[in-house]
């Protein structure tokens, strides 16, 4: 499975400009085969890799089975290496060729549609579901004990008389099927190391299944919404899709406010070019925060590997030579990745591009 694991062993891959990356949109509503197989042929037009070109397009005109709606390719000839991730989410098309994989949109698909569990839950019981990246991992459930209603205008409730024990017997019914599926849930959310949950239920189900979570547990719950037990997984996972952007959007812009306020204070958070890639360089960041598309031009030591924006002869870290890196966003993200950090990509946030479009939020 595709994961930050995934992301870390890409950036062992190392080789001087030697590692090609390719991201190719395969939408089936917006083209088909040959028009993509046309349009890779032209995003690798410039790239002085042939043997890693061959490979990709091979790979495309014989292996790929056309059945997602993008591919994520990596190939380092020199090595032998090849790595291939279809996937179930459109992606923006990209070329990136240097000494390690590019990861960056990997990174950004697994921040905002990885490890996501939806909980469908009613009175009798509980479905289970896993997405990650947009695709159905494992699905389970829980079916309790039948709950039996009274009809309206049946025997008196009164205690000590028929309708109130079934009454009470109805209610215990209940409680009993909320909490052994809550309890299930938790045993779900552990083995797939869960991310985010939503709940699928009426409101009423919903805070009482909420209230039952472990505290650490209902942390994660980013929503709820109503949907029939019985709906279809694709159903759920096209719900998911849409409640998880809303949500993540809501949190996207907290953590830009919250950004910003605390690098005006010079709180634990940079905001800049040159701040963040010095925090980059001292593997200081835990949370690198950039608009989608950033890129820009910058320069690394041959000597240190230090990375900057500003042209000089040397490195005002060591006072090595300096080489022209075209996309210093890139080189800075797979550091952030490679050092145990996270990437945040912002949509679309007019605070953060009036800062210059990154920032990050600091280890110590």
């Amino acid at each position: 499975m595709l994961n930050e694991s995934t992301l870390q062993e890409l950036l062992d891959i190392t080789e001087d400009n030697g590692v090609l990356s390719v991201y190719l949109n395969t939408e089936p509503s917006q083209g088909n085969a040959d028009a993509y197989k046309l349009r890779l042929r032209h995003m690798l037009e410039q790239v002085n890799l042939p043997k890693d070109k061959e490979a990709i397009e091979t790979y495309i005109n014989t292996q790929y089975d056309w059945a997602g709606k993008s591919v994520a390719i990596f190939s380092c000839a020199k090595q032998n290496i090849f790595r291939s991730y279809p996937l179930s989410i459109p992606i923006r098309n990209a070329v990136h060729a240097g000494d390690r994989p590019g990861v960056r949109p990997l990174a950004h698909l697994l921040d905002n549609f990885g490890g996501y569990a939806v909980i469908l839950v009613d009175k009798q019981g509980a479905r289970y579901f896993y997405f990650h990246l947009g695709r159905l991992e494992e699905q389970d459930g829980y079916l309790g004990e039948a709950v039996k209603r009274m009809k309206s205008g049946g025997a008196s409730s009164a205690g000590g008389r028929r309708g109130g024990v079934q009454a009470r017997h109805g209610d215990e019914v209940v409680d009993r099927n909320m909490r052994e599926a809550a309890d299930a849930a938790v045993d779900f959310f552990e083995e797939f190391h869960v991310r985010r949950i939503l709940i699928g239920a009426t409101d009423e189900n919903a805070a009482t299944f909420l209230n039952l979570l472990p505290k650490a547990w209902r942390s994660l719950v980013v929503g709820s919404f109503a949907i029939q037990m019985t709906a279809s997984a694709e159903e759920v996972r096209n719900k998911a899709m849409e409640i998880g952007l809303q949500s993540e959007k809501k949190q996207e812009q907290h953590l830009v406010q919250q950004l910003l306020t605390r690098a005006a204070k010079d709180e634990g958070a940079v905001v800049g070019l040159e701040k963040t890639l010095d925090a980059v360089n001292h593997h200081r960041v835990q949370i690198l925060v950039m608009t989608e598309g950033y890129q820009q031009t910058g320069y690394q030591c041959k000597a240190c590997q230090a990375l900057t924006s500003e042209s000089s002869m040397i490195c005002p870290s060591c006072g090595g030579a300096l080489q022209t890196i075209p996309d210093i966003i890139e080189i800075a993200v797979n550091s952030v990745v490679l050092h145990g950090g996270e990437i945040e990509v912002m949509l679309d946030h007019e605070g953060l591009a009036s800062v210059g479009n990154i920032g990050a939020e600091l280890r110590y």
